[in-house]
């Protein structure tokens, strides 16, 4: 096997990762870094072939939502007022991660890509995610959190995506910047961000699929941008493989996570982080 093919095997492989991992609270990003560290992926601009493979997976996104999406398109231009509600709740849910990436991502990238960044956080991200789905559960108040009470007395007030306050959606946003640092998930950010704020778990995590869309959309066109110039004919194909690995396998994996909310809690996720965060972190160690 030729070096360019191997490169292109991996690109695949990081394509299907990225479509399996991006719609579940696990984090994307996290997995393509540990397993690109894992594989030893090399790219001249890994980070932005991360970027722009989620793009793929949101892509499938967009297809499964099509009939809704236009709804929503065509609504919004048409004056329908349920539409353009939700339509001033997605620009308010993407605008916080809109200001905050374009002032602090080359930081962020810098500072905390890393293997051992993604363990810690696939730990802290798991347990914050067993607290809320204890509390969802219970529906009973605790000392700890003044949001979370706040959220037991509104407990799942929005059953629709039609039913989503300004304030949900502006809280759904500032939990998605969180999402910035690899191993916290943007899914699971807002999903859980999305349940604190009191929506029920399906309408939330619906909501995190359209917020998606603004989002990974905003990210793929400025970082291509920036990086316009450095990248190669070898990156650029690397980037329109797993990209299309990435679509594909997002396209089974949405629908799946869509009948698994509808009937489980998100502590088997939860579970996973933990045990893959306590896993990496005892590789870094004994490196």
């Amino acid at each position: 096997m030729t070096e360019n093919t191997l490169y292109l095997v991996k690109a695949i492989f990081l394509g299907i990762i990225e479509g399996l991992t991006e719609f579940i609270p696990v984090s994307s990003t996290g997995h393509l870094i540990l397993v690109g560290d894992w594989i030893s992926f090399q790219s001249n601009t890994a980070k932005v072939f991360e970027v722009v493979i989620q793009f793929g997976s949101i892509l499938a996104v967009m297809w499964i939502f099509r009939a809704r999406l236009w709804q929503l398109i065509r609504g919004t231009l048409t004056g329908v007022r349920s539409e353009m509600l939700f339509t001033r709740n997605l620009l308010l849910a993407f605008l916080p991660a809109a200001v905050i990436g374009a002032i602090f991502i080359h930081a962020i990238k810098s500072l905390f890509y890393h293997p051992g960044v993604v363990a810690t956080t696939l730990v802290l991200g798991g347990l914050v995610m067993l607290y809320v789905e204890r509390r969802t559960r219970s529906g009973t108040p605790g000392p700890h959190s003044a949001a979370l009470d706040a959220a037991s007395e509104v407990h799942a007030s929005a059953h629709r995506l039609e039913e989503i306050t300004w304030k949900q959606a502006l809280g759904v946003g500032c939990a998605q910047c969180l999402a910035m640092v690899p191993g916290v998930s943007r899914s699971g950010a807002t999903i859980i961000g999305g349940m604190i704020a009191g929506m029920q778990r399906k309408t939330a995590t619906e909501f995190s699929f359209f917020l998606a869309m603004p989002t990974m959309l905003g990210a793929t066109v400025y970082d291509s941008y920036k990086n316009m110039a450095v990248l190669t004919q070898h990156d650029v194909t690397g980037i329109v493989v797993g990209f299309i690995a990435a679509f594909l396998s997002a396209l089974v994996v949405v629908r799946a996570v869509l009948r698994f909310v509808a009937n489980h809690t998100y502590r088997v996720f939860a579970w996973y982080r933990i045990a893959l965060g306590i896993v990496v972190g005892l590789v870094l160690y004994l490196r």
